[in-house]
């Protein structure tokens, strides 16, 4: 099987790919909320790699079966394809085999949907064999029902924005050679998933602790402050994608703090099935630090899809502190330029007090960056770190161990 290859690697043409967007108008998808998604899915695209330059919205009551949008909206976009030599087309959401083969016939350019756009950026992330062979998984995974006819008018040659990952030859392989490969993935995900169990449970007597969080929201940064070890930080989507797991020790109280991968909406559920192993990390935590970019525009929105899917993979009653992250940006950019400085500090308490309210107490508001409110968060995590041990142990007595 062909080697992953970085985005690094693989800009041989210094050009980025031109994409456009193209996004449905749903009865209950209003415009409002599909401009989310589609700013998400501009910034997914470039941190693939591509130059987005323009969007295409249709308002239908549901996606056309054959072609997921109208007929005359394709002739539209087929035009300004041509016209504006556009590279790829990308799809808010997720295509069956048979309407990405009918637009790409249609189209002559390659086409992604939001799913394979993720699994594209996951491939380019991937540092691990363990995360390598959880992205090929779920990308194998993705390609069986599209083999046929998959992208055969394209030049496969070029490579590019959904192409990494299985190469150009993998991809013209029939089901049977793909199944197999399926099936050793498996197997070798599974032989992982064991070694990794067996690391967990050598480190069982530790209390365990779990950054998560929607992507991108500053879970490394605050992880580098807080484990005090260099962490890659990066203003991407996924930036982080293997987890990393360090120990801590305050105060003579040792635990273990891991950076997990980053949710994010629409999060494609072969992913979610493929890094098991990343998310047992999640589920058998005994702290969650839920991580929030509080000066997103739609960070309740995004605490709701961080919230549900830790619900999907059965870590929804864990404990938690719900991390504002941000808090600083949210005062520069969020508040009206022309308010006091009074006025400012008034609506951030009134903000703080409505959501202390909501988490019962259990939240904080902070600045990883400006390190603001970090030696209260401490103190928090510190707190609740304890109160676990006290429940292991009758008469804890915490001591700093060598790991």
């Amino acid at each position: 099987m062909k080697e992953f290859v970085k985005l690094s690697e693989k800009k041989q043409n210094p050009q980025a790919e031109k994409a456009v967007l193209v996004g449905l108008i749903l009865p209950q998808q209003p415009e409002t909320k599909l401009d989310e998604y589609l700013a998400e899915l501009s910034f997914l695209a470039q941190t693939a790699g591509a130059d987005v330059v323009k969007i295409f919205k249709q308002k239908l009551p549901h996606p056309n079966s054959a072609t997921f949008i109208g007929s005359g909206k394709l002739e539209e976009i087929r035009e300004y394809v041509v016209a504006q030599e556009i590279d790829l087309v990308i799809f808010d959401d997720d295509l069956s085999p048979k309407q990405q083969a009918i637009l790409e016939r249609e189209l002559k350019v390659k086409v992604l949907d939001r799913t394979f756009l993720i699994l594209d950026i996951f491939a380019e992330r991937a540092q691990t064999a363990q995360a390598k062979t959880q992205v090929e998984l779920a990308q194998m995974q993705y390609l069986l029902p599209r083999l046929r006819g998959l992208w055969t008018h394209l030049e496969r040659q070029r490579g590019g924005i959904g192409m990494r990952g299985p190469g150009e030859q993998e991809i013209e392989t029939d089901r049977r050679i793909v199944r197999e490969k399926i099936s050793r993935l498996k197997e070798h995900l599974e032989k992982i998933d064991r070694q990794s169990m067996t690391m967990r449970k050598q480190r069982h007597d530790l209390v365990r602790v779990s950054l998560v969080g929607y992507t991108n929201v500053g879970k490394s940064t605050l992880m580098s402050l807080l484990s005090k070890s260099e962490v890659f930080v990066e203003d991407k989507l996924f930036a982080t994608l293997d987890t990393t797991t360090r120990k801590v020790v305050w105060e003579q109280t040792p635990f273990l703090l891991s950076d997990t991968v980053g949710f994010i909406r629409k999060l494609p559920h072969r992913l979610v099935e493929s890094f098991k192993t990343t998310l047992d990390e999640v589920r058998e935590a005994d702290i969650l630090l839920h991580i929030v970019d509080v000066s997103h525009l739609q960070y309740e929105d995004q605490i709701n899809v961080v919230q549900q899917t830790l619900v999907d993979i059965k870590a929804g009653e864990k404990p938690t502190i719900l991390v504002f992250n941000k808090i600083d940006r949210y005062r520069n950019e969020y508040l009206d330029e022309y308010l006091d400085e009074a006025t400012k500090t008034e609506i951030v308490e009134e903000l703080m007090t409505q959501w202390l309210k909501r988490a019962d107490g259990n939240c904080i508001f902070i600045s990883a960056t400006e390190r603001e409110n970090i030696d209260d968060l401490r103190e928090l995590i510190l707190g609740k770190v304890q109160a676990v041990y006290a429940d292991y142990y009758t008469n804890y007595q915490p001591q700093q161990q060598e790991w």
